[in-house]
């Protein structure tokens, strides 16, 4: 579904990414570990069109996406969470998920003037609907009226996810979905992402929390120094000398 050819991104004389080449399969959880620096948010920069490659191609089935704009790779159904949490603030939880399904709500000039002021059109209700139906999903529909600047940090970073997921993506990139989270939030992210798997959306899962990745995930790919070093089913990964030596810890 999504593969990478020779992918390299420099930034100078730093070579983020270099000749990282493999295939992401069509309804997978696929997981994607390494140590901090080794290039894992780079190359989602890269495949969601916000960093330009120095060199090589990607592929989302069979269309080359590597030069592409952002939106127009977004449109194609490829949509991503960020680390850092990114919400509207000045926009409450509700609106921010609606925001996910903005390129379906654009009005035609017959709505526009023939509905009366202040009402909401039919197919605002409709978005409306959909985003309640998926707060639900993480148990937030409670806290759609709430402004996103007073989320704690997990709840931000699970209206991120409900935002990407709203528009039903063929494929959902997750840059550490459970970071800062306790073990109780940990899990419903895990869990969240198996049900995400179900709605047919493929799930690329970048995290340092191995233990919530490897319980979820079916593929493992593991970078170091920018480099693929290894990549196999979640057991095969967790007793790889060079990804114990690398990033779990030699006595892992």
């Amino acid at each position: 579904m999504l593969k990478m050819e020779g992918v390299t991104k420099s930034f100078g004389g730093l070579q983020a990414l270099h000749d990282v080449s493999f295939t992401i399969n069509e309804g997978q959880i696929h997981g994607i570990i390494g140590p901090n620096g080794s290039g894992k948010t780079t190359l989602f920069n890269c495949i969601t069109g916000i960093l330009p490659l120095t060199s090589g191609n990607i592929y989302f089935g069979e269309t080359k996406i590597s030069g592409m704009s952002a939106d127009r790779i977004a449109n194609l159904g490829i949509r991503r969470t960020f680390q850092a949490g990114k919400l509207v603030p000045s926009l409450t939880v509700l609106e921010n998920v609606m925001c996910g399904l903005s390129r379906f709500t654009a009005a035609d000039g017959v709505d526009v003037f023939l509905r009366p002021p202040f009402v909401k059109s039919a197919r605002e209700k409709a978005v409306r609907k959909e985003a309640l139906k998926f707060l639900a999903a993480v148990e937030m529909e409670d806290s759609a009226d709430r402004w996103a600047s007073d989320l704690v940090w997990a709840e931000r970073q699970f209206v991120q996810i409900v935002r990407a997921i709203v528009s039903r993506p063929r494929i959902l990139l997750l840059d550490e979905p459970a970071s800062g989270m306790a073990a109780k939030e940990t899990k419903m992210v895990g869990d969240l992402i198996k049900q995400i798997q179900g709605m047919g959306i493929t799930v690329v899962v970048v995290s340092h929390d191995i233990k919530m990745l490897m319980e979820a995930a079916e593929w493992v790919t593991v970078f170091n120094f920018g480099e693929k070093i290894a990549e196999g089913v979640p057991d095969k990964i967790q007793r790889d000398p060079l990804v114990l030596e690398a990033y779990l810890g030699t006595e892992g």
